[in-house]
């Protein structure tokens, strides 16, 4: 029988292997997994729902004979559907909402064999880079529990890095993987626009912003877990380039020697951490006694009107998102139904009008191609994954009553990550270092559309010079 401390030793890949090999049952490792919720969930609070009973009988029935069979897995509390099971979106709102179909993304999830044994938080409607939902409460960093472990995809990097789950799902669409990957110690790829589906009931998020992954504790993990999961369904509005093969099989390939171009520029509304600043530093450096070519140079857009414009479209859409929900519940959003950060972002976008979210679409498209030129010139761009370390609860709360000061917080908090969500290329955020405090301080490699495997390839090699993963933070185990 496997033991809590043998499933923590392995990361998903090596899980799926004992289960493959008979050495544990699927059972063993769902109980494994509940265990763990049970023993941390009421310190981290990242469970918004337990599915004990489903994972139970999901393993009682037959299951899919896919590359992850048995091993347990958890769905972001955030438009990731399955019927029966209420889908919150960190939400008063839709508390307790069941949904009528399951979304595509879930679909893959279990026919490649995982056993979903949760939900986990996720801020309102995923429009903020920390996971304090009014509705759940915040959730809490297992390096640090009075640290944010980021968001939107806050809850599920949490859980993988106390150990509950090897990996977990997420979102991205101005950073939601990265940045809890970041705050949390953990990999996190944003795949190229494209790769994942937002099927069946969506066409896309935020323009062609958001997209699917996962966060996990190694490469590899990233890799196989890509492999299994990517796809969508007829009729995506997007299609990523063709992968040149499995995913799986770049890890630990020779990158080559790649240029790499090394920058820190942010918005002027906000500086680098010491603390970040040195991560950059210290990649660097590793990356160039690996035998790169490491050069300073900025990317050729304009920061400041960049993130003007990202925040422009992010408000509109969700001024659409309210308009939408006031057609499905019948009557105007108040305070009483969303938090004062997204009553904030709608009502800014309504007073612009159509003309000024077209502006803001169109002068983010219009720096697609100087952007898409200086990746086709250097192999990598490589910037800090945040500007600040991870942020204390609260510092981010989205009730805090100053709308414009939240904003100047989280432009100076995230200022690098929507870069690869407007352009559609593909970024990873890598867990290279940690601070004084004891916090994980990510560093982000972003590359030319459908260069996953570049990233891959690259990130192994670090993971090879820079082990992480045997790293435990003091909720762990």
């Amino acid at each position: 029988m496997i033991r809590v401390a043998d499933y923590l030793s392995h990361d998903a890949v090596g899980l799926a292997d004992l289960v493959r090999r008979g050495e544990a049952s699927e059972s063993e490792l769902v109980e494994s997994a509940l265990t763990l919720i049970e023993r941390h969930n009421p310190t981290l609070n990242v469970i918004t729902q337990r599915m004990d009973d489903f994972a139970r009988r999901t393993v009682a029935d037959d299951l899919p004979h896919g590359p992850f069979r048995g091993v347990p897995f958890l769905l972001k509390d955030l438009f990731e559907d399955l019927p029966g099971v209420p889908s919150n979106n960190g939400s008063a709102l839709f508390r307790g909402r069941l949904p009528e179909r399951e979304s595509s993304f879930v679909r893959q999830v279990r026919a490649a064999g995982l056993v979903i044994v949760g939900k986990a938080s996720s801020p309102e409607l995923g429009l903020m880079p920390t996971t304090e939902p009014r509705t759940f409460g915040p959730a809490r960093n297992p390096w640090n529990t009075g640290h944010t472990p980021g968001g939107s995809s806050g809850g599920s990097a949490a859980a993988v890095a106390a150990g509950i789950v090897p990996a977990a799902a997420a979102s991205d669409g101005g950073g939601s993987i990265r940045i809890p990957a970041a705050c949390c110690g953990l990999v996190g790829l944003k795949p190229s626009r494209g790769r994942f589906g937002a099927g069946p009931v969506e066409a896309e998020g935020w323009n062609g912003l958001a997209t699917a992954g996962v966060v996990s504790r190694t490469v590899r993990d990233t890799a196989h877990l890509l492999d299994a999961l990517e796809g969508g369904d007829p009729g995506e509005p997007y299609a990523a380039p063709a992968k040149p093969g499995p995913w799986a099989q770049e890890v630990g390939r020779d990158p080559g020697r790649l240029l790499i171009a090394v920058s820190h520029r942010a918005t002027s509304d906000g500086s680098l951490h010491i603390d970040c600043l040195a991560a950059l530093q210290q990649a660097a450096e590793t990356l160039a006694a690996l035998g790169h070519e490491v050069v300073e140079v900025d990317p050729p857009i304009d920061m400041d009107r960049f993130a003007d414009g990202f925040w422009s479209l992010l408000a509109a859409n969700t001024a659409a998102d309210l308009i939408e929900l006031a057609e499905l519940f019948g009557r105007p959003m108040t305070g009483r139904d969303l938090e004062p950060w997204t009553l904030g972002l709608a009502a800014g976008a309504a007073k612009q009008g159509a003309g000024a979210f077209t502006l803001a679409f169109r002068n983010l498209w219009r720096m697609h191609r100087p952007m898409g030129e200086f990746l086709t010139r250097y192999d990598i761009l490589l910037t800090p994954t945040l500007a600040q370390p991870p942020a204390p609860l609260g510092w981010l709360d989205p009730c805090l009553e100053d709308f414009d000061e939240l904003m100047r917080r989280i432009r100076v908090f995230m200022p690098y990550t929507a870069l690869a969500n407007a352009f559609g290329h593909p970024a990873v955020s890598l867990p290279l270092s940690w601070n004084a405090d004891g916090l994980p301080i990510g560093v982000m490699a972003q590359t030319a559309l459908g260069g996953e495997g570049r990233l891959l390839r690259l990130a192994a090699q670090l993971e090879a010079a820079t082990p992480w993963a045997q790293r435990r933070p003091p909720v762990w185990g």
